[in-house]
């Protein structure tokens, strides 16, 4: 059975007020100066007196002293407070004394009673089982006892209350207790709690046992350490409280304290009722019976049933065509939106040129993109994508005083400013020139403002690195930190139906067999990643056994696919154009044209696409 729970940090901050001794939060222990029990302080470089954050269990280090034991019990030698739950529950402090009735005999029910409930629809054999009865005055008398069947607790209605009369009442000094204790069946595991008396009078009529009701509305909540250990007999808890205003009165105040043996009448089996009497007077037992047998639990956050999932083809995701055939033909169909993407490489071999080239491939998808380059600045990364987009046919040579294997080339000014009108508003780039912080300033709550704002729909981070440092609080190592940094990445993703391609370097060592495991820093990079996109320079063994490939090419590999499990450790070989900055492994992916130079685009044949060409 549970305890009535209490907060530590509250109780440890009220002992330290009521004995005056300072106290400190060091790691998991509250420190205290001194010992309140032996009221003697230890060496300076020793413990002194330490109550345990978690679990505030309590001891002294005084090897004369060694006291010890919980909260509760420093709380009832030191008469400080625990909450007023727990100080009632656990007898701490100066408790109140509650009336005693002497011990009667079962009431009889008057004819008063009888009849009020009948016009309630309650009948004469449920207000004797009840021992519901009538003053003098005529008004209702609803007597709480508990489960000794010892009155704790007297409650009045009046039945026909006129302007500025009270309609209901109860005695003073009583025990606050559930009204019905008496008549439970501690061997029937379920308990029913409404609001009002005559609505728990109407639960019992329908046939259901164990229904009680709150001493004081819906709102007191005073009853509770005086019924906790005996709601412990109970392992399914059903809240019929009144349904105001699309609330259930009750439900979440016991929610939060009784957790999961609690569930709730479903509001659809109100009707057009309050409450179970009017419910019960207007439809019948059997509607009471569906507010019952059918009450259900809040659902748990983090946990869906299966049946509930929804059907989805993995084949038929919405993708973004990497614009290149072979990661299109072993993803089938390109990059899943919704999916944290890994692209990862050595330092120099082209990775941010090949991140590049998917933005240009989702603007001619028609999705607004994001783009954080954590190593260039904003005019070298949008002369990167303009040359992309460009292409060979649309640069020229320039003179330059200074020569190189090859000449510096330009765009040609009327290309040029087709290229930004094409790409304007449709993608946002991190402005690395703005040097103003504010201490909410972090790249998740960019991602998730521009998402929302821009309609953002592929975001390209470049680097991990260099991302991670703009986001606060994650952690203290390195390696917490990357794990922390990715976590967000793939739940913005997932939250948002985004696609995230993440760029991050492999170690400098060889020594790693796996490609996966080549990647520099947490493994939780690789585990959280659906996709891994390796992006290199070719081995040493490539280019001695296979003449046509050159040191200048890269080897493009998918060492992971979650989606569909199909993963290709040997790769394609990439060329790369210098005129263009184009990766590309044929004619036709070098010479696309991208949409704002589209009116040269020559007519394409209609061909199955490559990953279905089997």
């Amino acid at each position: 059975m549970d305890n009535i729970k209490y907060d530590v940090r509250e109780a440890v901050y009220n002992l330290a007020e009521k004995t005056g001794i300072g106290v400190k939060l060091i790691g998991k222990e509250y420190s205290f100066a001194r010992c309140p029990y032996c009221n003697e302080k230890a060496d300076v470089k020793q413990k002194k007196f330490s109550i345990n954050a978690d679990t505030g269990q309590f001891h002294c280090f005084r090897a004369s002293c060694e006291a010890s034991g919980n909260l509760i019990r420093l709380a009832q030698d030191f008469n400080f407070s625990l909450g007023r739950d727990a100080d009632v529950y656990y007898g701490i402090g100066n408790q109140r004394h509650y009336r005693v009735f002497k011990k009667i005999d079962p009431i009889e029910p008057k004819d008063a009673a009888i009849e009020y409930m009948k016009s309630r629809g309650i009948k004469e054999d449920i207000v004797r089982k009840y021992q519901i009865t009538a003053n003098e005055d005529g008004n209702i008398v609803f007597p709480f006892l508990d489960e000794k069947n010892q009155m704790q607790f007297i409650k009045y209605r009046n039945p026909a209350p006129k302007e500025g009369e009270n309609k209901e009442w109860c005695e003073r000094n009583c025990k606050p207790i559930l009204f019905g204790m008496a008549q439970c069946n501690l061997n029937n595991k379920t308990l029913v709690i409404t609001e009002g008396q005559i609505d728990s009078l109407s639960v019992a009529q329908a046939g259901i046992e164990n229904a009680v009701s709150v001493p004081t509305g819906a709102k007191g909540f005073t009853w509770v350490p005086h019924c906790w250990d005996w709601l412990h007999n109970f392992n399914k808890i059903v809240v019929f409280g009144d349904h105001e205003n699309g609330i259930i009165t009750l439900f979440n105040e016991l929610a939060d304290r009784l957790k999961y043996r609690v569930w709730h009448v479903r509001v659809e089996d109100y009707k057009d009722c309050k409450d179970a009497n009017e419910i019960l007077k207007k439809y019948g037992p059997e509607q009471i019976k569906r507010c019952v047998y059918g009450a259900e639990q809040l659902p748990i956050s983090k946990a869906i049933s299966l049946s509930k999932v929804e059907n989805v083809n993995p084949y038929m995701l919405e993708k973004l065509s990497t614009g290149l055939e072979y990661p299109d033909k072993v993803l089938c169909g390109g990059l899943p939106f919704g999916q944290l993407i890994l692209l990862t490489g050595k330092a120099g071999d082209g990775k941010s040129t090949l991140a590049s080239q998917l933005l240009l491939s989702a603007l001619q998808n028609n999705y607004k993109c994001f783009a954080y380059s954590g190593e260039l600045p904003n005019y070298l990364f949008k002369s990167w994508i303009d040359f992309q987009a460009a292409g060979t046919k649309n640069t020229y040579e320039q003179w330059a005083k200074w020569q190189y294997d090859q000449k510096p080339r330009a765009i040609k000014e009327d290309a040029m400013k087709k290229i930004v009108e094409w790409y304007k508003d449709r993608i946002w780039l991190y402005d690395n020139t703005n040097f103003t912080e504010n201490e909410d300033d972090t790249l998740s709550a960019l991602l998730e403002q521009v998402i929302n704002q821009y309609g953002v729909r592929v975001i390209l981070i470049d680097n991990l690195m260099t991302a991670m440092d703009l986001e606060k609080g994650l952690g203290h190592d390195k390696y917490e930190k990357q794990s922390l940094f990715v976590k967000k990445m793939a739940r913005i993703a997932l939250e948002y139906n985004v696609l995230i391609i993440l760029v991050a370097h492999k170690r400098k060592d060889n020594g790693f067999t796996e490609v996966n495991e080549s990647v520099s820093g947490s493994l939780d990079i690789i585990n959280l990643a659906s996709i891994v996109l390796s992006y290199e320079r070719p081995t040493k063994k490539m280019l001695e056994n296979d003449s046509s490939v050159t040191k200048d090419d890269r080897i493009l590999k998918i060492t992971k696919n979650r989606l569909f499990g199909r993963i290709d450790n040997y790769g394609t070989v990439t060329k790369y154009d210098f005129a263009s900055k184009r990766i590309y492994t044929n004619e036709v992916e070098l010479q696309r044209n991208y949409g704002w130079n589209e009116e040269l685009k020559e007519p394409e044949e209609e061909t199955a696409p490559p990953w279905e060409d089997e």
